[in-house]
């Protein structure tokens, strides 16, 4: 998916995606470990390249130790 083809929402989620990492202090091959996944799948969302499935974000949700209600709140904070 190319940058010019995401749309406001994807931008958003993409960066509260990012700072519930960051906040972990994880890098995305830590955070991909966890996950059982390569870094490039953390690469990949985060980029906006891949999308991902409600089941798949709060599995990210538990391994940075965020509840997926607070990461939905956050995301529906950032404008």
């Amino acid at each position: 998916m190319a940058g010019k083809h995401r749309t406001p929402q994807q931008r958003r989620l993409q960066s509260v995606l990012r700072d519930v990492r960051k906040e972990a202090s994880l890098t995305q091959s830590e955070l991909a470990a966890l996950l059982g996944n390569p870094q490039s799948y953390v690469s990949k969302y985060e980029s906006g390249e891949r999308r991902l499935d409600l089941p798949e974000i709060e599995s990210i949700c538990h391994a940075v130790d965020i509840e997926l209600a607070e990461f939905v709140r956050r995301y529906q904070q950032v404008r």
